[in-house]
């Protein structure tokens, strides 16, 4: 009877050893690992690697105790103004940390975590996760085992930026983000050091403003203004903005060379509207030289001189901006010169 109480005993030790090895960490374990994970991350966005990705995930049984929804960033495309990698990660980020600041004390908080994976040591999450164009945020929800099949955000929950992301949590995981928090444009310190700075400078600026001794008073000042209000307007500057238009993109044929005009009358990029600009400018100030400083020229050849240069420089800028004008739009404007100067 003892030796078969301890053959049971030996058997129960094997068992729940060989468990073990199956299970080397049960459900809590990889939630409270999570959360510490999270909470050492910044805005709590806990990067994995492909260890992580194979640990959290594919070597959980479905269903898992948690989702998690990841953020697929390449640092060496944040050069990139197309792609505005940085842009869409920090707004994840707050999304996150929106997440954490209204679900941290209760239990959903332990059913979500924002995650990020980093395509330098990541290559196989990446192909995983079968990720071919970024930005790309998937989710993976406690039931979904083909990590191909995982949920993704379209274009449209990109253009919200924070707020559609959370539009996107809410809606495919039945939890509360809550109203985004973005942080505030000036801290406390930087409010009141402005406050003291203008209390201590007011006194100082009017006794200038009636002295007639500020930068308003100063021609220079205005004349500078001018030009750079003349340049930014035919320089299409705001069209760059509003369009978020590169300054130039790379050769699709030579990944080692820069493309700067592009020959398409829909698209410009920033680099053509600043060279078309610079011309008008150019032009501009020439312009308002021969009238406003070459007629006190009281020599006539000097101002003979300047004229003809002056000219020649407007003629040839004007050229090159009807010769862009025609290779992007396919449309020729010749007339006003002669038919031997059109090719």
């Amino acid at each position: 009877m003892v030796i078969h109480t301890n053959l049971s005993y030996r058997s129960f030790l094997l068992i729940a050893f060989l468990f073990t090895l199956a299970n080397p960490e049960s459900d809590s374990d990889l939630i409270n690992e999570l959360v510490s994970l999270r909470s050492a991350a910044e805005s709590g966005l806990i990067p994995l690697n492909d260890e992580d990705v194979s640990k959290f995930i594919t070597s959980v049984a479905t269903p898992r105790p948690y989702s998690l929804i990841i953020f697929f960033d390449a640092i060496h495309l944040h050069g990139n103004s197309q792609l505005r990698l940085p842009e869409f990660r920090r707004e994840f980020g707050l999304v996150s940390a929106t997440f954490i600041a209204n679900n941290n004390n209760g239990t959903n908080g332990k059913k979500l975590f924002f995650c990020e994976i980093e395509s330098t040591h990541s290559v196989a999450s990446f192909q995983r996760f079968a990720v071919e164009n970024l930005p790309h945020i998937s989710l993976v929800s406690p039931m979904t085992e083909n990590l191909t099949e995982s949920d993704q955000m379209d274009g449209g929950d990109f253009t919200g930026l924070a707020e559609s992301m959370a539009e996107f949590v809410e809606r495919l995981t039945k939890l509360t983000v809550g109203p985004i928090q973005r942080p505030p444009l000036l801290s406390k310190t930087q409010i009141g050091i402005i406050v003291a700075f203008l209390i201590i400078s007011t006194p100082i600026l009017i006794k200038k403003i009636l002295k007639g001794e500020t930068l308003l008073h100063d021609r220079r000042i205005w004349l500078v203004g001018a030009v750079f209000v003349y340049f930014f307007s035919v320089s299409g500057t705001m069209h760059n903005i509003i369009r978020e238009m590169p300054m130039y993109i790379k050769d699709y044929e030579d990944s080692n060379k820069f493309v700067f005009f592009i020959e398409e009358s829909e698209m410009q990029l920033g680099a053509e509207g600043f060279f078309v600009g610079f011309l008008y400018t150019v032009v501009g100030l020439l312009l308002a030289f021969v009238t406003n400083v070459l007629v006190r020229v009281k020599k006539l050849e000097e101002q003979r001189m300047a004229m003809l240069l002056s000219l020649s420089i407007s003629f040839w800028a004007v050229r090159k901006v009807v010769y862009l004008d025609n290779w992007k739009t396919g449309y020729e404007i010749y007339p006003y010169w002669p038919s031997s100067w059109r090719h």
